[in-house]
């Protein structure tokens, strides 16, 4: 399993498969937009299921424990499928469990389902970036990579809300009968556009706990738990936090600020992944903790908080792409499984950050959010900060990643 294998017939000068990258996006897009839309709809569902709402917001939950408990598991089980078979089995896995939902009278199977979709979802995440490194030469893996990722922001900022509006419109199950025939179109493209790699040979399979002793993949890792698990305190309670400065009726408008902001934030990435991945973490990091301080400050100004928003917006669009990519250099031919790793990394911070939010908010207050992600990017930014032999090194990553392989530490 090689993520820095590319087709034969590309060569350095060749531009980026756009179309392909864009099917991998998508694909991105059909988990964000899967698993949060639930959440605006809860109301419908549980009445459509006649349970509770808080049993209706259970969708998510379930969502997101097959996320955590499928990715590992299913990344090391299917290491030796070729790599479109692999990308379509989530995809179908998608068609499949969002029909089951959007038919289901029973809220057992509806869990089940949702069980599923996250399974799935798990999944692809692992193999998002590595399918979308492979597709390309090494000089343009970062961009690529940004590509791949674009389906992210767009689903948060764009898609949910959309996907709110349509099934308030016309109903949550339609709603996910929409999804369906949306992931059945993705097939078509993967088909057309997304190029077939094998998978690992028998000798080339890599046990987890050889991948994760890599030098530089705990560090990486760490990283990913203290920026998400910042980035989701503050996100998850956007509500009750800008509420003091007046703001509460505009969340939405928020929302989309952080989303466009976001989005510039990946543009931005794109062009310094490569050469200054490094240097782009450490200061996305330092300015999302200065953000946080000033928060902590003027939190009941509307101006702070809408220009706060946008800067940490723009911090935050390229987290995926930095992280990933790092990781996935760290982790050299263990690229797949470390980033099924990272699904599980990132989806705890996501509950952490649920958890952790939650209970400073009733003890606390929304107040005490900017210390919190203050404090916990700045464990980001100093782990970043030591890891700079592996993990993070400086210059840029190719040159860097000849070097581990010279010296067979990678």
């Amino acid at each position: 399993m090689t993520p820095e294998t590319t087709s034969p017939c590309r060569t350095p000068n060749d531009g980026l498969p756009v179309a392909g990258l864009l099917a991998l996006a998508m694909t991105g897009f059909i988990c964000i937009m899967t698993e949060t839309l639930p959440a605006g709809l809860l109301p419908q569902i549980g009445a459509g299921l006649h349970v509770s709402p808080a049993l209706a917001g259970q969708m998510v939950t379930a969502y997101a424990v097959g996320s955590l408990s499928a990715a590992i598991p299913l990344t090391l089980a299917t290491q030796r499928w070729r790599r479109r078979r692999v990308l379509l089995l989530a995809i179908i896995g998608f068609v499949l469990f969002n029909s089951v939902t959007a038919f289901s009278a029973h809220y057992g199977l509806t869990l089940v389902a949702r069980y599923g979709a996250g399974a799935a979802a798990g999944l692809a995440w692992a193999l998002l970036a590595g399918y979308a490194r492979r597709m390309v030469t090494r000089s343009r893996q970062g961009r690529a990579l940004a590509i791949a990722m674009v389906g992210t922001p767009i689903a948060l900022s764009l898609g949910v809300p959309a996907g709110t509006w349509l099934g308030a419109a016309v109903g949550w199950r339609l709603a996910f009968g929409v999804m369906s025939a949306s992931t059945l179109l993705l097939i078509l493209w993967v088909l057309a556009k997304v190029p077939d790699f094998p998978g690992a040979a028998h000798h080339e399979r890599l046990p987890f706990g050889h991948v994760l002793r890599k030098p530089g993949v705990r560090s990486v890792l760490g990283v990913v738990m203290a920026w998400m698990l910042a980035h989701n305190v503050l996100y998850t309670y956007i509500v009750p936090f800008i509420t003091p400065a007046g703001l509460a009726g505009q969340a939405d408008r928020i929302l989309l600020l952080f989303g466009l902001a976001a989005l510039a934030g990946i543009w931005l990435t794109s062009r310094t992944v490569d050469h200054a991945l490094r240097l782009s973490v450490l200061a996305s990091l330092a300015i999302f903790a200065a953000v946080a301080g000033v928060f902590a400050i003027g939190a009941a100004s509307p101006a702070v908080i809408l220009i706060g928003v946008a800067i940490w917006g723009l911090t935050f669009g390229g987290a995926a792409t930095l992280l990933q990519t790092a990781l996935a250099d760290a982790a050299g031919d263990g690229a797949d499984v470390a980033l099924s790793m990272n699904v599980v990394a990132w989806n705890s911070a996501i509950a952490g950050g649920g958890l952790l939010g939650g209970i400073m908010l009733d003890l606390w207050g929304a107040a005490s959010f900017p210390w919190a992600v203050a404090a916990l990017a700045t464990v980001g930014f100093l782990v970043t900060w030591q890891a700079r032999t592996h993990g993070f090194p400086s210059g840029h990553r190719l040159e860097q990643r000849q070097t581990y392989e010279k010296n067979g530490t990678a």
